[in-house]
């Protein structure tokens, strides 16, 4: 059985989650809630035996302590972690820190929701997922997927749409799939993989 193992989680809900606001490269810390579900991740990992050799975050706050809370559950503390831009949230420009009701009040529903949700068009001042794909997929083929590819047991603890670009490659989807695939907060997906990178097996794991 083959143990190149990648598992990735979004970070634990934050504050900002919770208020329904744009958050973006600002940096919210996690709610209660968060914190507990980064803590049931960690505990979901250990309870399936897992264990790591290599972790991977973002510059921002909110994912490093979603990390941290999960290492800490699967008693991996002092794991090599290594912390990069690349990995940062999608940069919502002038929406960062607005609630999405009050822009959608401002802007219209169709606008935001192609701001939200479109793979192309990006916010005023920010990216669209096809300007963050851009930046995270090469920091995964370089940086990422060779631990992988020599069996080292690799964790990513980032955000949603940083996650999603991953996901694209990982799962083979159109610009118009990867829109439309949810990932939770706290919630892991496992990949196994074969030599030539593709994935041999895929699941959301759930608590």
């Amino acid at each position: 059985m083959s143990d190149r193992i990648l598992v990735l989680v979004r970070h634990g809900q934050s504050e900002w989650n919770l208020k329904n606001l744009f958050t973006g490269w600002r940096d919210p810390g996690l709610t209660e809630q968060g914190v507990a579900e980064a803590g049931r991740a960690g505990a979901l990992l250990k309870a399936e035996g897992l264990g790591f050799d290599v972790a991977f975050t973002s510059d921002l706050g909110r994912a490093q302590r979603t990390l941290s809370l999960i290492l800490d559950a699967m008693g991996q503390p002092e794991l090599k972690t290594h912390r990069s831009q690349a990995l940062n949230e999608r940069d919502y420009g002038d929406l960062s820190g607005l609630n999405k009701d009050d822009a959608r009040a401002k802007w219209g529903d169709e606008q935001v929701h192609a701001w939200r949700r479109s793979y192309d068009v990006p916010p005023p001042g920010g990216e669209s997922l096809r300007d963050t794909v851009a930046r995270t997929l090469p920091y995964y083929v370089q940086e990422i997927l060779p631990c992988v590819l020599r069996g080292e047991r690799t964790l990513v603890a980032a955000h949603g749409n940083s996650l999603r670009a991953l996901v694209m490659v990982l799962e083979r989807l159109s610009p118009d799939g990867i829109t439309k695939r949810e990932i939770a907060t706290g919630a892991p997906i496992f990949y196994r993989l074969a030599a030539d990178s593709t994935v041999l097996e895929a699941r959301d794991m759930v608590g």
